[in-house]
């Protein structure tokens, strides 16, 4: 069984979908990714989840970032289920349902947890860089539908510190300061950032988020 670990390529894959044939990799090209499995078709929870993720497509949009769906259900399946998901959430979904059958993909992502269940994958989510490097991991069991407001916080944190020496502190949200990362005197600091540099102790200097106008 695979383990993947931040920082890790994120495994290709070539698989069948709702949209026909796709290549992982090729699918991504130089967008991020956000690739989420779930435990089955026509499950109450994960009909919710999709219907949630399809309002979202402009956010995701915004932000680069391509979505990707899994069960281990067939692509007839799936078709039949995205008509349900689009009817009861009042949304249409635009994006790849995996129809993986087989497993292969959610055993090359380790999405098959044996002791929640034999056969059906948890709720895993892999948010996967523009590198094709993975950048979070989000295990969800099956009774608990994920928050995608958290992982478009998040995906705002990961773009903005891949591009400028900071990081988020606790509950960020977009818009507000940052905190300078530690490997950055406060004398460099002051001349990167120019908005300014609270300097709450040494080791803790605030900014305000860098990529903003």
């Amino acid at each position: 069984m695979a383990t993947i670990r931040l920082g890790d390529e994120a495994p290709n894959f070539t698989a069948q979908t709702s949209e026909g044939e796709i290549n992982f990799h090729k699918w991504l090209g130089d967008s991020w990714g956000i690739l989420f499995s779930h435990p089955a078709d026509y499950t109450p929870v994960c009909t919710t989840e999709l219907g949630t993720v399809a309002k979202y497509t402009e956010e995701f949009n915004k932000r680069n970032v391509k979505v990707m769906a899994l069960s281990v259900d067939g692509v007839e399946s799936h078709h039949g289920w995205i008509k349900d998901i689009n009817e009861t959430q009042n949304t249409t979904v635009n994006f790849p349902i995996i129809a993986d059958e087989d497993g292969k993909v959610s055993e090359l992502y380790d999405m098959i947890h044996p002791n929640a269940d034999s056969k059906l994958t948890v709720r895993s989510v892999f948010v996967i860089g523009n590198d094709k490097k993975v950048k979070l991991i989000i295990t969800y069991p099956a009774s608990t539908g994920r928050n995608f407001d958290e992982l478009l916080r998040v995906i705002d944190s990961l773009q903005l510190t891949a591009y400028h020496k900071v990081a988020t502190p606790a509950n960020w949200k977009h818009g507000e300061d940052v905190v300078i990362s530690p490997a950055i005197s406060t004398a460099d600091a002051k001349n990167i950032f120019t908005k300014g540099v609270n300097e709450i102790k040494p080791y803790l200097r605030m900014t305000p988020q860098p990529n903003l106008d």
